[in-house]
């Protein structure tokens, strides 16, 4: 086993969990990824909407590559809107589609929605990913209304203050990913 580089920076895997038809999803998920390229975090980008991920946990490919990209990252990032106050049932299916490769690994959040910006989607997620053996940031970037202020080209869209949301979110992902990524090197999780 190799010791992973302290200084490297975590490999983040980005959910992007809608799967309905003219979702909002992409819009948000391009300006996280262009964030986080920008500052030099790996990432590895999974849209829900491109995968098959049987209900009933029968074996398919995309199950084990979803797993397998799970397994590999440092940390999760979730984008989700928030569905009848909780998060989209396909990604609780690809959730308990996984199981080890989730443990002892951190998982931040970026909601969105209408006036509650999809925070109950999040504290919902948050249930989960304890039962999991999973670390939730406790920061979490929460979009509000965001549909009007994105087809508006005068407005800037996401505006500054998500973006530093996201940014000091990212900022606490990385630490708990490199802090856990050692701890789990040096010694396996007793999950």
């Amino acid at each position: 086993m190799t010791t992973p580089d302290p200084g490297a920076p975590p490999r983040v895997a980005v959910i992007n969990s809608s799967v309905r038809e003219g979702r909002f999803a992409p819009r948000v998920g391009a300006w996280v990824h262009k964030s986080l390229v920008e500052a030099g975090v790996d990432t590895d980008v999974i849209n829900l909407c491109d995968l098959v991920i049987p209900a009933d946990m029968s074996p398919h490919p995309d199950s084990a590559s979803f797993a397998g990209a799970i397994g590999q990252a440092d940390a999760i990032l979730i984008i989700t809107p928030e569905y009848n106050h909780s998060f989209p049932g396909p990604l609780k299916t690809a959730i308990d589609a996984v199981r080890e490769q989730w443990r002892a690994k951190p998982v931040a959040f970026v909601s969105y929605g209408g006036m509650a910006g999809g925070l109950r989607a999040v504290e919902a997620l948050r249930l989960v990913f304890a039962e999991l053996h999973a670390v939730t940031v406790r920061d979490s970037v929460s979009l509000h209304n965001p549909w009007g202020p994105a087809e508006d080209p005068r407005v800037e869209y996401p505006d500054q203050a998500a973006t530093a949301a996201l940014h000091q979110m990212m900022r606490q992902l990385s630490w708990w990913a490199g802090a856990l990524r050692d701890a789990r090197h040096r010694t396996p999780y007793p999950g």
